[in-house]
């Protein structure tokens, strides 16, 4: 696995190497009109759970890149709700160490830390705020923080803060696509007067390299129908 550093301490893919070429020719994205958020594109990295064999080779090269660092190993992945529990739950089952899941307040259980509010890359009515069960990171643990993507790293910053709450150290933040142009990682390295500006972000893909042939948007589709069918609608066109 060939990487490169693109912008001090940002890392990604040789982008002519052969697992970053089959993730951009794989990876969907989908318009406004077809996507939960009103974003451009809406990156759907179901594209490679869905490939078993490109899953396989994400987790297992990911996997590979933290093994490989010997005694400053990560001893815990910590996945941001949802999809990075996608990546981070095999690769931490590959690394045989602790998975943590990072969700919004409301939804988790126990005694909880919880981050700072922060912004997303998409309009919304309130902030939002992560947690993580107090204690499921222990002072002096190693963490990498694993997403679908970095858009304006304010979902990343929570997942430093959550870490640095817990007593404990970030190894890298790692992502499957990395959206430069909204500056998140230049953001992750100047919060907090830099605390965090040597911690490695990585990225697989970058969006630039994800072309308009994967667009997921149905070809033919009635205007003004929702994208959403119901059980029972479903039901019926499987009939006629």
């Amino acid at each position: 696995m060939e990487v490169i550093e693109i912008s001090p301490k940002y890392y990604t893919l040789q982008p002519e190497g052969e697992l970053a070429k089959q993730i951009a020719s794989q990876l969907t994205w989908f318009s406004p009109k077809f996507s939960p958020k009103d974003v451009p594109r809406f990156y759907d990295i179901s594209a490679v759970t869905e490939n078993p064999a490109l899953f396989q080779a994400v987790v297992k090269s990911m996997s590979a890149r933290y093994r490989s660092m010997g005694d400053a190993a990560p001893t815990h992945v910590l996945g941001f709700d949802a999809r990075g529990f996608l990546l981070g739950a095999p690769i931490a089952y590959e690394l045989g160490i602790p998975f943590v899941m990072m969700r919004k307040a409301e939804k988790s259980p126990g005694v909880l830390l919880r981050s700072e509010p922060y912004h997303k890359e998409y309009a919304e009515a309130h902030p939002d705020t992560m947690a993580i069960r107090k204690g499921s990171i222990g002072p002096g643990s190693r963490v990498v923080l694993v997403d679908d993507l970095i858009a304006t790293g304010g979902t990343a910053i929570s997942g430093f803060q959550l870490v640095e709450a817990s007593g404990a150290t970030v190894v890298e933040f790692a992502a499957v696509i990395g959206i430069p142009f909204l500056d998140g990682v230049a953001k992750i390295h100047s919060e907090g007067n830099g605390k965090f500006k040597d911690v490695p972000v990585f990225t697989l893909v970058h969006d630039s390299a994800i072309t308009e042939k994967t667009c997921g948007d149905p070809s033919t589709w009635e205007e003004g129908k929702s994208r959403v069918i119901a059980y029972s609608d479903a039901i019926k066109q499987l009939q006629q």
